[in-house]
């Protein structure tokens, strides 16, 4: 067949064909009039070359798996040689994440280090006090408090699914891997910025208002929260990553803050959420972990700007013996 016809039945191009001959893998005849003359078993070659292709095999890395085809074998990878092929790619590839892991981790250090130059180390945040820091504006007297509806009553043993996210601070958390001891998981709505991105309505949800309240609580409460041996605080949301970012940096937040945008927390454990300005969000309520088990769960939440201290309290409450 002609260079046209085996092009297209082996799901390549012309171009591709020369380029295979070139590299000494097809070697098609030549009819009377010295055109090339593909047969099918150069089609089948040609198929080889593009299925590996997709799994980062080169052309000219393809040699033994063609061999094999030419000795008869229905599949190109029934030899041993084609074995040794596939484990030195395997090995050249570990070998390239290793180096770009590296990479990462270096970009990510100079990031950070660059992020911090002029602004005052976490150590020195922990050394200003309560009054020094950014607040939240105070939650009106006459918010609605919202009411038990039982939405949660069925978390209590169960376990957090190995769902991960990406931290404010950078970092991948796995939420079924974050701590061994205790440690705490609250779960707000949204903090976007007031003028554009609050719902309508939104002091009229209850508990709806108050997230910024409920982390500046967190915060101020931390300390007292490791005290009691708590090893994280993780706050979690649908919020755009960037608008957790701007919150960080604006309240000083200490703790990092997870995105969640579709919800996938919330369908592994049938979470509570609410409907508002079009959006689905996340119920407030607040995960004591042992582990990746749930071992107490605080829901509803309010008033949320001191929730953090009530928190703090039931862990005084129920110390490890």
């Amino acid at each position: 067949m002609r260079a046209g016809e085996a092009a297209a039945a082996a799901g390549v191009t012309i171009k591709a064909l020369r380029y295979y001959e070139d590299c000494g893998l097809l070697s098609p005849g030549r009819a009377a009039n010295g055109y090339r003359d593909y047969t099918a078993e150069d089609v089948r070659l040609a198929e080889e070359i593009r299925s590996l292709g997709t799994l980062g095999l080169a052309p000219k890395e393809t040699g033994p798996f063609l061999a094999c085809l030419r000795a008869g074998h229905e599949q190109g990878d029934h030899c041993v040689e084609s074995l040794a092929a596939y484990q030195r790619k395997i090995e050249a590839l570990d070998l390239l994440v290793a180096r770009l892991t590296r990479s990462r981790d270096q970009l990510i250090r100079r990031r950070d280090a660059a992020a911090q130059r002029g602004f005052p180390s976490a150590t020195e945040l922990a050394k200003e006090s309560t009054e020094m820091l950014p607040t939240a504006d105070p939650l009106p007297a006459d918010l609605p408090a919202p009411v038990d509806d039982g939405a949660a009553a069925h978390l209590p043993g169960r376990t957090l699914p190995a769902l991960s996210f990406t931290g404010t601070d950078g970092s991948n958390i796995r939420l079924d891997a974050v701590f061994e001891g205790r440690w705490v998981l609250f779960l707000y709505p949204l903090t976007g910025d007031p003028a554009a991105d609050i719902p309508e309505g939104w002091n009229e949800i209850p508990g709806a208002r108050g997230c910024s309240q409920e982390a500046c609580s967190f915060r101020d409460n931390l300390d007292a929260l490791r005290a009691e041996g708590i090893g994280r605080v993780l706050a979690l949301s649908s919020d755009r990553a960037d608008y957790q970012q701007a919150l960080v940096d604006r309240l000083h937040l200490p703790y990092p803050m997870l995105s969640d945008p579709r919800l996938t927390l919330a369908d592994e454990l049938k979470l509570p959420t609410f409907e508002a300005g079009g959006q689905t969000l996340y119920r407030r309520l607040t995960l004591v972990l042992r582990g990746a088990t749930i071992e107490h769960v605080f829901y509803p939440v309010f008033p949320p700007d001191t929730h953090a201290d009530e928190v703090a309290q039931w862990f005084r409450d129920h110390r490890d013996a």
